[in-house]
């Protein structure tokens, strides 16, 4: 998901001179991954880098090491964007929301891509990955808040709300990063009127 826009001119370009072997590695893997896949071969990610293959292997074991640890980071950066701050004000139906306005926010950029997350597993098609294994947790994170949130709002079904708002996270993400739909606030009404239902009366 494309969400913290990278700074350009030589600020940049000074910081990517100072960034470590590992640091331009995970950072152009993350870039590579999320435009044009994990499919991406080791020689496009070193040019990418300004790494050799021989340094890259020296500071990952495998290509998969590479997908896995891009997408940890990108996760992160991803929930601190999408996931009001435990302390932040607002009720429960607020900080729910607040994940669907993040998303419609994110959608308007020209390059986003999607969810991270859903476009790994759907394009590893591997569960035991260890980059599948991180998209799934940061995914089950961002469940348990729903949850807990649709809890506290009273829902009837506090667990079967969360499914349905990640459903509509999951395919909003995915119809705005193909291009398919602008979202143009759809997602965050859907999100509501799902909450207002199930907390109808509470």
């Amino acid at each position: 998901m494309t969400t913290v826009k990278a700074v350009s001119g030589s600020a940049s370009e000074v910081a990517s001179v100072k960034a470590s072997p590992r640091e331009r590695l995970l950072d152009a893997a993350a870039e590579l991954f999320e435009r044009e896949g994990v499919g991406v071969g080791t020689d496009a990610l070193c040019r990418a880098a300004g790494v050799s293959k021989r340094s890259m292997y020296q500071l990952f074991d495998s290509k998969d090491a590479i997908i896995a640890a891009a997408l940890e980071r990108r996760a992160r950066a991803v929930s601190a964007f999408l996931l009001p701050p435990p302390d932040a004000p607002g009720s429960p139906r607020e900080r729910m929301l607040h994940v669907f306005r993040r998303l419609e926010e994110a959608a308007q950029d020209p390059g986003y891509c999607g969810c991270p997350h859903v476009s790994t597993l759907v394009e590893l098609k591997d569960l035991g990955h260890p980059a599948s294994v991180v998209a799934l947790r940061y995914k089950a994170e961002t469940l348990a808040f729903l949850r807990a949130e649709a809890e506290r709002a009273g829902a009837a079904d506090p667990e079967l709300l969360a499914r349905r708002l990640a459903l509509v996270f999951d395919g909003a993400a995915t119809r705005a990063g193909t291009g398919v739909d602008r979202l143009d606030g759809l997602a965050l009404s859907t999100a509501a009127a799902l909450i207002d239902a199930a907390c109808a009366g509470r």
